[in-house]
C-alpha cells in the first residue's frame, strides 16, 4: 500500500498550510500529491506552484475536468508539467456532472462515457507526438471544411493536422479516471492507467471492484499491463481523542457531496454513497441540504458511514483502521489531511517509513 496527499480544491481562497503539507509529503517519501478543481480554483496551477518545492512525489490532478478544456489543451498542460517536474505528472481526469458542465462550462452533458473515450484517445495522440487527426462524435480534428449550405459561423476549412511542437519527456503520461458509477468504473479499467474512487468502503471491496475487473478484462494489449493498474482512493483522515469529534470534521464534507454537489435526481456522488447501503441516509441528507439546513444535513451523517469512507479517531485507531484497506483493490490511499496529521502519521512506527 502506497500513500499520497490529496489537497482538494479551494473554497473561498488558497487554503492555509497546504504548501507546508505538500513539502512534508515529499520529505516523508509519500508517493504522490494531488489537486482538484470544481468551479473556482483550477487543478494545474496549484499543482505546479506547490510541486515546484518538491523533488520526489508524483504530481497528479484529481481531477482535471474534461469539459473545462479541449483534449489538446489538457495534453499541453500535462506535457508542460511533466517536463517541469522531471517526469512526475499523473493526469487525473473526470467528467464532473450536469450542474457544473452546463451551468459553468455551458456545454451539454450528454453521453459522458463516449466523450471520455474520445477525450483520452486524443490526449494520448498528443503525448505520443502523433499528428492529431480524429473523426469522432464529439471531437473532429481538424474541423472539416464547411458544406455549401454552411452558415456564417461555420469553420473556414483551413485547419491543419498538427503535432506538438514540444517533444514529450516520456512516451506516455499516466491517465487516471475519476469514476463512481459501475459503467464509468469499467471504462477506467478498460482505457486508463488508474482509477480515482472518491467513496471507497473496504467492507464492500468485492462489490466495488467487480466493474473494475470487468473493464480490465476488456483491456487492450497496447495499454499498460493490468498488474500496473493503480487505484488511488481519497480517504479523509482526522485524528482526535474523541471519535465523534473527529467524525464531525468529515460530516460537512460528506453532506456537501451527498446533498449539494449535483442536482436532485442527477447526483453521482449521492448514488455512489447510496450503493454503500445508505440510500435512506442519502435521501434525508439531500432533502435537508437542499432546504438550506446544512448543519442538520451534516448531523444526519451516521458515524458508521464516516468510518466506512474515512479514518477517524485516535492515532492508534486510525493506524489500526488502515489494515482493512490492505487487501482491497486500492493501491494508494490519498490522505485528505493537514501537515499536523501527516506528522502524527509519521510518528507511527513503520507506517510511512
Amino acid at each position: 500500500m502506497r500513500f499520497g496527499l490529496h489537497t482538494g480544491y479551494w473554497s473561498a481562497g488558497p487554503p492555509p498550510g497546504v504548501a507546508e503539507a505538500v513539502q512534508m509529503a515529499d520529505k516523508l517519501g509519500l508517493d504522490s500529491v494531488w489537486t482538484a478543481e470544481a468551479y473556482g480554483s483550477d487543478a494545474f496551477t496549484p499543482l505546479s506552484w506547490w510541486g515546484a518545492s518538491t523533488s520526489r512525489v508524483r504530481l497528479g490532478t484529481a481531477v482535471a475536468q474534461m469539459y473545462a478544456r479541449t483534449p489538446t489543451a489538457t495534453a499541453m498542460a500535462a506535457l508542460t508539467l511533466d517536463h517541469l517536474s522531471g517526469g512526475r505528472m499523473v493526469l487525473g481526469l473526470g467528467a464532473s456532472g450536469p450542474q457544473v458542465v452546463e451551468g459553468w462550462y455551458g456545454q451539454p452533458f450528454r453521453r459522458p462515457l463516449a466523450r471520455t473515450r474520445e477525450f483520452v484517445d486524443i490526449v494520448r495522440q498528443v503525448v505520443a507526438r502523433e499528428r492529431v487527426q480524429y473523426d469522432g462524435t464529439f471531437f473532429q480534428l481538424p474541423l472539416p471544411a464547411p458544406g455549401p449550405d454552411a452558415g456564417p459561423y461555420a469553420p473556414t476549412g483551413l485547419g491543419r493536422a498538427l503535432h506538438s511542437t514540444v517533444r514529450p519527456l516520456r512516451p506516455e503520461i499516466p491517465i487516471h479516471l475519476a469514476a463512481e458509477g459501475p459503467k464509468n468504473v469499467a471504462l477506467a479499467g478498460e482505457i486508463a492507467d488508474g482509477w480515482l474512487p472518491l467513496f471507497y468502503a473496504p467492507r464492500l471491496d468485492d462489490e466495488l471492484r467487480a466493474p473494475l475487473e470487468e473493464g480490465l478484462a476488456r483491456r487492450s494489449g497496447a495499454r499498460s499491463p493490468r498488474e500496473d493498474f493503480e487505484v488511488c482512493a481519497t480517504v479523509p483522515i482526522v485524528i482526535r481523542d474523541d471519535v465523534e469529534e473527529a467524525a464531525d470534521q468529515v460530516r460537512p464534507f460528506l453532506a456537501l457531496y451527498i446533498g449539494g454537489m449535483g442536482a436532485k435526481g442527477a447526483n453521482f456522488h449521492l448514488e455512489a454513497v447510496a450503493r454503500l447501503g445508505y440510500r435512506e441516509v442519502c435521501d434525508d441528507v439531500q432533502r435537508l441540504y437542499l432546504d438550506g439546513r446544512r448543519a442538520e444535513a451534516a448531523a444526519a451523517i451516521p458515524l458508521e458511514l464516516v468510518r466506512d469512507v474515512a479514518l477517524v479517531g485516535t492515532l492508534t485507531q486510525v493506524v489500526a483502521g488502515m489494515a482493512a484497506w490492505e487487501s482491497t483493490a486500492v493501491t494508494t490511499m490519498l490522505f485528505q489531511a493537514d501537515e499536523q496529521t501527516l506528522r502524527a502519521l509519521a510518528s507511527a512506527p513503520g507506517l510511512l517509513g
